[in-house]
């Protein structure tokens, strides 16, 4: 089940919605696990026993630690439990056996080794309350693809929590924002990024290797921003509140900058749990960069067991430390805008690795977008296409920027300054909000009604 369906959205939310909030308080997280295993069983009902084994294990696991806490036997529990996560993950990514792999077993393997991990540092206390360490592990609304929500940043609200009207209406605006992203946005524009990756090699030009990656840029960060934005919207209307993942990526000015705006809640978690531990940057440059090299070879290794996606991190490791070096120093005193283009040269090289995941079609897509393809610098074909993408590529770029968001910042600032005309523009800009939601929650069901089932792309992760 995914949250852009017709079953998500007219059955399961509403009647878990009405479970929810007419049962006492105290029931509620009863009412979240068995919502959430209705939701994972939807799609993985064989998988329902790995996710509860999983629970079950670092449960248990977390109160042998803090049993233990200051013995060597803690330790002996601590490394018991990562094995068997990394042990779970890696024979269903890794194995090469052709299993199914289980839906966000990436995501909920990180989230439970970060309890574990916690609890044996004293960061945390060993929840004792099955159910309540139950919900963390499965909670539905960022299950399947994240954020990763570490243990210590819900511990009080799984206790407790309330969800006032102002986060539920908080929570239902960013839930339709992350819709239409994906809906109106990342699958419109993937279509663009489909034909391109099918082209045949004499066909595929400059011009359309350039827009077939740039689509696939864009459809990646609606599609899994947009995801994020519905994750963080639920946790909202149910009185949680999650990380937020994404911060404007395609602003940034360096590889450096990119990362600290792109799935932060992962890149969080390596430098927390890899990064950190292994000396960071305590240890001089040398080290530095080889926990670098580290924590991207793992980086890539968790999104696939395919070489693209080590190529991939290594990729971004590559300049990574070249900015650690000198690169990062000579960025500082250039304009923004150099900054700007190389970092989206290199991220878009980098969703080549990404997506195509195939050598010959990699290979072939880069000879393309450096001139050296089939289809020359442009054909027909490209400029069919711009033709037809080209106002949607305006309309991404605009949505990938946070113009409107300031717009609204400044107008607000305005009412301020002027009381007489505070009301009047408050009030005008609270409908204008309202009606592009409803356009946005309306346009994305009438979208929703007429397509043909489209997962998020982070489920294969």
């Amino acid at each position: 089940m995914v949250f852009s369906s017709i079953p998500f959205l007219f059955r399961f939310l509403p009647i878990f919605l009405i479970f929810y909030f007419v049962v006492p308080r105290r029931a509620r997280n009863l009412v979240l696990f068995l919502g959430s295993i209705i939701f994972y069983a939807w799609g993985e009902p064989v998988y329902i026993v790995l996710m509860l084994f999983s629970t079950l294990s670092d449960y248990v696991h977390g109160l042998l630690i803090a049993r233990y806490r200051g013995k060597k036997a803690a330790s002996c529990f601590l490394v018991s439990s990562i094995v068997i996560n990394l042990g779970l993950l890696g024979f269903f990514k890794y194995s090469g056996l052709n299993l199914p792999l289980p839906i966000g077993i990436s995501f909920y393997t990180f989230q439970t080794m970060s309890y574990t991990i916690d609890v044996y540092r004293g960061e945390v206390e060993a929840q004792r309350n099955i159910l309540d360490f139950g919900v963390f592990v499965t909670m539905f609304p960022q299950l399947i693809a994240g954020p990763i929500v570490k243990y210590k940043t819900v511990a009080a609200e799984l206790r407790e929590r309330h969800a006032s009207l102002e986060d539920m209406a908080a929570g239902i605006c960013r839930f339709t924002i992350g819709l239409g992203k994906k809906v109106l946005l990342a699958n419109n524009i993937g279509q663009l990024f489909t034909k391109a990756a099918e082209m045949p090699a004499e066909n595929l030009s400059l011009l359309m290797a350039w827009m077939g990656i740039a689509a696939y840029a864009f459809q990646i960060y609606f599609d899994f921003s947009g995801y994020s934005d519905m994750a963080i919207g639920l946790g909202r209307i149910l009185g949680f509140h999650f990380p937020e993942n994404f911060h404007y990526p395609y602003m940034a000015v360096s590889v450096t900058d990119f990362w600290r705006r792109w799935h932060m809640s992962l890149s969080s978690w390596f430098r927390e749990y890899v990064y950190i531990p292994l000396g960071g940057n305590r240890k001089g440059l040398r080290r530095q960069l080889i926990n670098i090299l580290i924590v991207w070879s793992l980086t890539g290794i968790w999104h696939g067991a395919g070489w693209n996606f080590l190529l991939w991190g290594m990729w971004f490791a590559v300049f990574l430390i070249l900015e650690k070096i000198i690169w990062g120093k000579v960025l500082l005193g250039m304009p923004k805008v150099i900054g700007w283009i190389y970092t989206m040269a290199v991220v878009l090289v980098s969703w080549c690795f990404f997506s195509l995941e195939q050598t010959d079609k990699i290979l072939l897509f880069l000879k393309s977008m450096f001139g050296f393809g089939g289809g020359g610098l442009v054909n027909g074909e490209a400029l069919y296409m711009l033709g037809n993408y080209g106002l949607l590529f305006v309309i991404l770029a605009i949505a990938a920027l946070p113009l409107g968001k300031k717009a609204v910042e400044w107008a607000r600032e305005r009412t301020q300054k002027n009381t007489k005309a505070a009301f009047a523009l408050t009030i005008c800009l609270d409908v204008t909000e309202k009606l592009f939601l409803a356009a946005v929650l309306l346009l994305s069901i009438a979208n929703i009604v007429d397509a043909s089932y489209n997962p998020f792309l982070y489920f294969r992760f």
